[in-house]
């Protein structure tokens, strides 16, 4: 569902059922903000995958391919896509047009690449959140 939109930014919210994924994908212009606000499940940026719990946000460079999903919970999250300087050019990302089929990061350590480069942060697993077990689907 579209929230806001105007020729700087598109503000959009994604409702996750159970096993759902946002395909991955790559804008080639805008950076995007992923928002969980309630639940929890993955997120992918490039290579890195991780889990993302209510609360936490992930910065999609633009040109970098980038996806979200969940596995046995649901998540609801907000998508804030920032429309480039200059003419604008196709808006193209998760709010706007990905295909949903049926997903962090904490503030990056000093010894961590910064979200704009485009990798998640250092951030440590509890037993709570992961089971190697649960395996991904991609």
């Amino acid at each position: 569902m579209v929230i806001y939109r105007d020729d700087r930014a598109l503000v959009s919210e994604l409702a996750f059922q159970r096993y759902a994924i946002v395909t991955p994908h790559a804008n080639q212009s805008n950076t995007s903000l992923f928002i969980v606000i309630s639940g929890g499940g993955y997120v992918q940026v490039g290579e890195e995958r991780t889990r993302v719990n209510h609360g936490e946000a992930v910065v999609w460079p633009p040109g970098l391919v980038h996806g979200a999903y969940t596995d046995g919970t649901e998540m609801r999250a907000i998508i804030v896509e920032l429309i480039s300087e200059g003419p604008p050019t196709e808006i193209s990302g998760v709010a706007a047009d990905a295909e949903v089929d049926s997903g962090g990061a904490a503030a990056p350590s000093a010894s961590s690449p910064t979200p704009a480069e485009g990798t998640l942060a250092d951030r440590a697993i509890t037993r709570e959140e992961y089971d190697s077990n649960e395996g991904e689907p991609w």
